[in-house]
């Protein structure tokens, strides 16, 4: 059964307000989750929409504003949980992994612009070298290898005449 465009746009609309979850407007509506799900991914897929203004990525939250993060959500109910992380743009897993990590004492620490982008040079610069060492110890290898079997001539034929 085709649905109307307008339906469609109203439905879309709404699931990246996140006014209610997706299953909830399919059912407030009278259409299959399946439905909206399909309808927001090829949406998406137009770049009709994108995120939300003012959502950002688990990634992008500083430490303390992850520390914040638990602690508002810590004594929430999973429905009170859901609607928090719907409203902020985070899945309760990256919440529970930053519990994991603040337990485990990992979290990140500062997180600026300039240490992400120094962590990213030094990750380039350590693979850089792991590769021109990798390449030496190939070297190194072959080199003892031509060595090894030039004493085995040596030991099989003698010395050249030549030399």
């Amino acid at each position: 059964m085709p649905y109307s465009t307008e339906l469609r746009e109203t439905v879309v609309r709404k699931a990246l307000a996140q006014e209610k979850t997706q299953e909830e407007l399919a059912r407030v509506h009278g259409v299959s989750k399946s439905s909206v799900q399909q309808w927001v991914r090829k949406a998406r897929q137009r770049g009709e929409i994108g995120m939300v203004q003012g959502e950002r990525r688990a990634r992008d939250w500083s430490a303390e504003e992850r520390l914040a993060a638990l602690v508002e959500t810590h004594a929430l109910s999973e429905e009170e949980l859901g609607t928090w992380c719907r409203r902020h743009g985070l899945h309760s897993h990256e919440l529970a992994q930053w519990r994991r990590d603040a337990l485990a004492g990992t979290a990140p620490v500062g997180g600026t612009n300039e240490e992400r982008a120094q962590s990213k040079r030094l990750r380039q610069e350590n693979a850089a070298l792991r590769k021109e060492l990798n390449r030496k110890d190939k070297a190194l290898a072959e080199t003892t290898a031509l060595l090894v079997l030039q004493k085995k001539a040596h030991l099989l034929w003698g010395e050249d005449e030549e030399r």
